[in-house]
């Protein structure tokens, strides 16, 4: 079941405004493709709340013989990535889930690598200690965790200091890309800076990159590091030891 917050026209907006607005977004997916380790064999990766399904392609084209499980609460998000793969689509599995909920991270064997952009933040604290201790015992020795997300700054001029760089980020890819504001307008007025909030929202609720690495540590997590950081957002890691 999906979450009731997040309905199919939020995917239609994130899905117009994805490219505006993740900041850095093709370093991002390079960054994440790195830490993936070379895969021997037709090992499984999963691919968490995969959206359109931008990282979950990379992969495929990027490791030829890994698999991936690609997961989202949205049908439509599902569609888009399946259409993407194209002739890779037979190295790619799909399925519905609700983040919140723990079936789904049972995998049918040990897993190569989890991944998961922009999904982990709609989860409280205590909901993402428990993914993290879940991701932990679905990955196989040596598999890695890479997560891509929004984070929580700790004062209130660090929040005005990731707002400021995320418009600034998405202006800048909207002229780069059209030569208009006008994707950067569309994120100002569906109100999609999360550091712009005036309070709590139900639906985003971040936390801070210290206790992030905590939590992963805890997990189980080796060799836990902070990769890339721009605009309230980040890339971190862990290994299965």
């Amino acid at each position: 079941m999906a979450d009731p917050l997040w309905t199919e026209d939020t995917s239609a907006a994130f899905r117009d405004l994805a490219h505006y607005a993740v900041p850095e977004r093709e370093l991002q997916t390079e960054t994440i493709l790195s830490l993936i380790p070379e895969p021997d064999g037709a090992p499984l990766a999963m691919d968490i709340c995969c959206g359109a399904g931008g990282l979950t392609v990379a992969m495929l084209e990027r490791f030829q013989g890994l698999r991936v499980l690609a997961l989202d609460g949205s049908p439509s998000m599902l569609e888009t990535t399946r259409a993407a793969a194209g002739d890779r689509a037979d190295r790619l599995e799909t399925a519905i889930i609700d983040i919140a909920e723990t079936g789904w991270r049972i995998p049918p064997e040990p897993l190569h690598a989890v991944v998961s952009s922009l999904a982990i933040h709609h989860l409280d604290g205590a909901g993402k200690r428990q993914l993290f201790a879940d991701i932990h015992a679905a990955l196989r020795p040596g598999g890695v965790f890479v997560m891509a997300d929004l984070v929580e700054p700790v004062t209130l001029s660090g929040r005005k200091v990731a707002g400021d760089a995320w418009d600034a980020e998405t202006r800048r890819r909207a002229l780069d890309t059209d030569g208009t504001l006008e994707g950067y307008e569309r994120f100002v007025a569906e109100d999609w800076n999360y550091y712009r909030l005036p309070g709590p929202d139900p639906l985003d609720k971040p936390s801070g990159v210290a206790e992030l690495l905590d939590w992963l540590r805890a997990a189980g997590f080796d060799g836990v590091d902070l990769h890339w950081m721009k605009a309230g957002h980040v890339i971190i890691s862990g290994v299965r030891g």
